[in-house]
């Protein structure tokens, strides 16, 4: 059984990022501590102190390494090979988009606030941001029998409901779909994105992207996108400890202690024995 217990992103200064998190995204803080010196010993890149969030059921661990690799590039587009983001869900956009538009720290992506995308892509509305680091971020609205029922059922007395999936930017399908196939996932929907609402919402002058949606076999908690634009931007040499890394923790797997995977286009993952941390959603 397959499933993502937490979604790790790397950060310069903790303090900032859960601040931001808490305060413009409504993230709850769960606790701080070291990272697990089992999860340390598999990166390879030394001592790492780490918040853990949790947004409806969904968590993300926000990782502050004691010697931090690169910044994140300042140039990155949505069809860079290390591009990730969270997905999200909003109930009602204009709501999520005001509330974070009175917080500072974030860049936007989107050029022209939420999109809405064309009939054949659903009518979902979005919009895209960076966070004070620039990790790509995604607000996601999706209209009456679209999405995932839980997302309908949630009854909050605020617009951010929980993490949808996260996306990765791949150099072609085909690979990526094996690797991830062979990890338990199975392909959940597939769209073609592209047009004048794609290309504002991703700030690429003719954005063309192949997406194949992805869920692993447990059937809760997030799933995966996988984005194959066309062309493909730069290759992936990033390291564990650089801010541009995020890696999914993922449970189901034989191994006994934590194994740090890569996936054909340089995105990390760390396997764990199901069960042996966190708890999916």
């Amino acid at each position: 059984m397959t499933a993502i217990a937490r979604i790790s992103r790397v950060v310069a200064d903790l303090d900032r990022a859960e601040a931001f998190y808490r305060d413009a995204l409504l993230f709850r803080p769960v606790g701080r501590a070291p990272v697990d010196r089992m999860v340390v010993a598999a990166l390879g890149v030394g001592s790492a102190e780490e918040t853990v969030l949790r947004l409806g059921a969904q968590e993300i661990a926000l990782v502050c390494f004691a010697r931090p690799g690169r910044a994140y590039p300042r140039d990155s587009r949505a069809n860079d090979l290390w591009f990730q983001h969270l997905a999200i869900v909003v109930n009602d956009m204009d709501a999520a988009y005001t509330h974070l538009a009175g917080h500072s720290g974030w860049q936007p992506i989107s050029e022209h606030g939420p999109e809405t995308l064309p009939p054949e892509n659903d009518g979902v509305r979005a919009y895209k941001f960076r966070d004070p680091d620039g990790h790509p971020l995604e607000l996601i609205w999706f209209p009456a029998g679209v999405g995932r029922a839980i997302w309908h059922a949630c009854d909050t007395p605020t617009p951010f409901l929980g993490i949808d999936h996260s996306a990765l930017a791949i150099a072609a399908t085909l690979p990526a779909l094996a690797f991830y196939r062979a990890l338990g996932f199975a392909v959940s929907g597939r769209s073609w994105n592209r047009g004048p609402e794609q290309s504002r919402l991703d700030g690429i002058a003719g954005a063309n992207a192949r997406i194949t949606g992805l869920r692993p076999s447990a059937g809760q908690g997030p799933g995966l996108e996988l984005l194959d634009y066309t062309p493909p931007g730069r290759r992936n040499d990033h390291q564990p400890n650089d801010i541009a890394t995020d890696w999914i923790t993922l449970l189901g797997s034989a191994s006994v202690s934590p194994t740090l995977l890569r996936d054909p286009c340089g995105h990390l993952l760390m396997v764990h024995r199901d069960g042996s941390t966190g708890s999916p959603a």
